[in-house]
């Protein structure tokens, strides 16, 4: 994960390469594939003929869908800001947006249980920022999503119950009692990575060259040395950092979760008569929680961006919301809502990326054009 400095020319064309080589059609279409070709299979298997009354369209509902590209661009800009903190400044806001669009597309293309770090180190390595730095940045922007995720669980657990986390009431199952499994493992390395910056980083190091000493894990070892490295570097640069620095990193990155959920629940509301309806304060922070319990699941997901699974997950989660006002539960609303869901938070960031990375990379073969003809 340490990458290298922009004019070292080979290393630079590979890796232009490379990331190059993450925007080609097929790797944009195959997630979109899997996407719709989920959604139309649920359709197939359960869209009933009785559900068609309840998919209509008002100037309410059009309203209300207005207001969710309006939170897209808030989130957008949340993240930006927070970019911009934790690089000290040294970004323009155009740039801060313009690389958040770039590290979105990457999630978008990658695993989400792998996330897009890799292509935002090498973003990052061409805005001629010091290495230590670089991989200090995208370091401790996955340690403030876990955190995030950390406090604010047990926190809703608290206010909400098992309701939270059962959808429809029921217990036990492969989706729900997934939750566990994933907020278990955003817990481990969150305390890993968090010993490892702020406390003791040389112990961290020494415990992963242990660990990858044995047996199968030894395949292991350069990777987790990488990590390891990583750790001291991200310590060094962050554990001098004043709190305010903490404060605005961790502030702009619960803003931009937040509104992620946030808009999940505009959409149901712009859909969903019966929430309408009974609308109260208790009934939405449980939306909120369901949201969001639904979020660290999908963490788990081993395809890019969560395709399929996302899809596939939204409606039984949300099952005892998405009803009509007889209390039962609307199949096709659930699939639509849950495609307008996508299209704003991912298909639009496979889309934008298209376009933004390609041009980004041009702008970056010409400085270092230019940067060569004034060193001849």
């Amino acid at each position: 994960m340490n990458p290298e400095p922009l004019l070292q020319e080979e290393q630079l064309t590979s890796e232009e390469a490379e990331v190059l080589n993450s925007v080609r059609f097929s790797r944009v279409i195959i997630p979109i594939i899997i996407g719709i070709g989920v959604v139309g299979y649920i359709m197939w298997r359960a869209f009933q003929k009785e559900d068609l009354p309840e998919l209509n369209w008002t100037a309410f509902t059009v309203g209300w869908l207005a207001f969710t590209v309006f939170l897209l661009g808030l989130r957008h800009l949340a993240y930006a800001t927070r970019l911009r903190v934790l690089t000290d400044g040294a970004f323009t806001w155009r740039k801060c947006i313009e690389l958040i669009f770039i590290w979105e597309f990457s999630s978008a293309i990658t695993p989400t249980s792998v996330g897009g770090s890799g292509v935002a180190l090498f973003v990052l390595s061409q805005e001629k920022l010091p290495a230590g730095k670089i991989a200090a940045i995208v370091l401790y922007t996955i340690i403030l999503d876990t955190t995030f995720f950390v406090l604010s669980m047990p926190i809703l657990f608290a206010f909400l119950g098992y309701p939270m986390i059962y959808p429809g009431g029921e217990s036990g199952g492969l989706l729900t009692n997934s939750v566990f499994v994933a907020y278990g493992a955003m817990l481990t390395y969150g305390l890993i990575f968090f010993y490892g910056v702020f406390i003791s980083p040389a112990t961290i190091r020494r415990f992963l060259h242990w660990m990858t000493s044995w047996g199968f894990l030894k395949r292991f070892r350069q990777k987790a040395m990488e990590v390891a490295n990583d750790i001291v570097l991200t310590s060094e640069e962050i554990r001098q950092k004043p709190f305010s620095y903490h404060a605005l990193g961790f502030g702009t990155t619960a803003t931009a979760w937040i509104i992620r959920f946030v808009l999940v629940m505009v959409l149901m509301y712009a859909f969903v008569p019966a929430i309408r309806e009974s609308f109260s304060f208790a009934q939405q922070t449980l939306i909120y929680g369901r949201v969001q319990t639904m979020y660290v699941v999908l963490a788990l997901s081993p395809t890019p961006g969560g395709t399929g699974i996302a899809e596939a997950a939204f409606g039984p989660f949300l099952q005892d919301f998405i009803v009509n006002l007889k209390g039962e539960y609307i199949t096709g609303l659930a699939i639509l809502i849950a495609f307008f869901w996508r299209i704003l938070t991912y298909y639009f960031y496979l889309l934008a990326g298209t376009i933004v990375l390609p041009n980004w990379i041009r702008g970056v073969v010409n400085r270092r054009k230019k940067h060569k003809k004034g060193t001849v």
